[in-house]
């Protein structure tokens, strides 16, 4: 059976494969594990949030009725951004928190997001062991064992915002920033911050319906955004996902700033202002060799990590890091959240903005990206990647071809059975040839 528990959470079709069922059993082992060290005097706590899906209520419900039968007492907050949520778990007095919410998929899906007591999310080894107690008989408890549930929404959304406003130690005033919020849980959230710091902000995509989250809208789909922000003559744009734990920026000319290139300016003024601690970056292995190559110039050392958020906090944690991140905009900044905050992320952005007297073309253009391309390898033994020899000599030979100026990445997928070509080199040409090359060979040698 594959794993239930994917790289951020359980995702999947509401009410298909994310039904109530699923829901409430997994809010009840969570209870189980998360609580189990909760000294026996008092009832554990919890608190959930979700993002704007029609489902979202449907499943926010069947989670507090999980947990409530493991009888914890639970506080839904309504709709609110991941990160709002983790910082609810890391500032109150909750012993989990948990979030409904497929991120930046599509609307008709949905998942299941679990905070640990702090604020952080789950280490597999925890996700295994709520999966395991999935659907076994135990001692529920009776009578006043019974969790209670109240709804509580406007208090937990002010403390979030006022708790970012607080981060702000550089005003914005005079900023002219664009912002599409791509109908999803920050649609109040980061037009309050932003202006209460300061920033004229135009907005766009904040008028969620239950139905319209993410829809041709966002950090995934930014075309539209793009344009809007040269129509506006905005400074620069922000875009987020549908909970907001991700942020790409928009440059004034249309041009999008991918989480490299924000990770990489926010890296270099942290340094200089020596709050990078071990002046250490910690990215994904997707990350661009730019970006890379950039830190490198510039005295910053650069760990990568497995792709996921959770293995880029987890390497973050061990080694006492401070920045770090995905491509994607999911960028954690562990002086003020727990977890990637794209409100976060947009205040740091136009704080920088506002503190160099600089455009935001002009701060990102530290990392120079090298051209990037990926192939998708369909229908192969994706486990036989690293003990096939002549997918591996493949891969040799177009490093060696490539040197210093590329790099090749061959990825099985975590839930398909396809492996992902990525290549990067000095020139479109050559990366889409190269990779057009290791792709047959993988095709060849591994095909099912």
């Amino acid at each position: 059976m594959p794993r239930l528990f994917g790289t951020d959470g359980v995702r999947g079709l509401a009410n298909k494969d994310l039904t109530p069922r699923l829901a409430l059993e997994l809010g009840e082992a969570a209870a189980r594990v998360l609580t189990a060290d909760v000294a026996l005097d008092r009832k554990p706590r919890a608190v959930i949030a979700r993002d704007t899906r029609v489902s979202g209520q449907m499943l926010a419900q069947a989670v507090a009725a999980g947990l409530a039968s493991a009888g914890v007492d639970t506080e839904h907050v309504d709709v609110l951004p991941t990160p709002g949520l983790a910082y609810l778990t890391a500032s109150t007095d909750v012993d989990l928190g948990v979030v409904i919410s497929a991120s930046h998929n599509p609307m008709p899906d949905n998942g299941i997001k679990f905070f640990a007591r702090g604020g952080y999310k789950l280490p597999d080894e925890q996700e295994d062991k709520i999966e395991a107690l999935l659907g076994q008989e135990w001692a529920r408890p009776t009578g006043d064992g019974v969790g209670h549930i109240e709804r509580s929404s406007e208090e937990a959304e002010h403390a979030y915002i006022d708790y970012l406003v607080s981060r702000a130690d550089v005003p914005l005033k005079g900023l002219h920033i664009a912002m599409d919020c791509a109908n999803g849980a920050t649609s109040v959230v980061a037009p309050t911050v932003l202006r209460e710091a300061g920033a004229h902000v135009d907005v766009i995509n904040a008028s969620p319906d239950g139905y319209n989250i993410n829809l041709n809208a966002g950090s995934t789909h930014p075309e539209r955004f793009q344009a809007f922000v040269k129509a506006s003559h905005a400074d620069f744009g922000v875009a987020f996902d549908g909970d907001a734990d991700r942020c790409l920026a928009v440059d004034a000319d249309g041009n999008v700033v991918d989480g490299d290139q924000i990770m990489g300016l926010l890296a270099l003024a942290m340094k200089d202002r020596g709050e990078l601690d071990h002046d250490t970056l910690v990215v994904t292995v997707m990350s661009n060799l730019g970006l890379l190559l950039a830190m490198r110039d510039h005295g910053i050392e650069v760990k990568q990590t497995a792709v996921g958020d959770r293995y880029v906090l987890e390497e973050m944690r061990r080694g006492g890091f401070m920045l770090g991140g995905e491509q994607s905009g999911h960028i954690i900044n562990l002086h003020h959240q727990t977890t990637g905050d794209g409100t976060l992320t947009a205040l740091l952005v136009a704080m920088e903005v506002a503190r160099q007297d600089k455009s935001l073309a002009e701060l990102a253009s530290v990392v120079k990206r090298l051209p990037q391309v990926l192939i998708n390898v369909p229908n192969v033994d994706k486990n036989a990647v690293a003990q096939d020899r002549g997918v591996q000599d493949a891969i040799a030979k177009a490093t060696e071809h490539l040197g210093d100026t590329g790099r090749v990445l061959l990825r099985p997928s975590g839930t398909e059975p396809l492996v992902r070509v990525m290549v990067e080199a000095a020139t479109s040409e050559d990366a889409q040839d190269v990779a057009s090359r290791l792709a047959d060979v993988v095709k060849e040698r591994l095909s099912l």
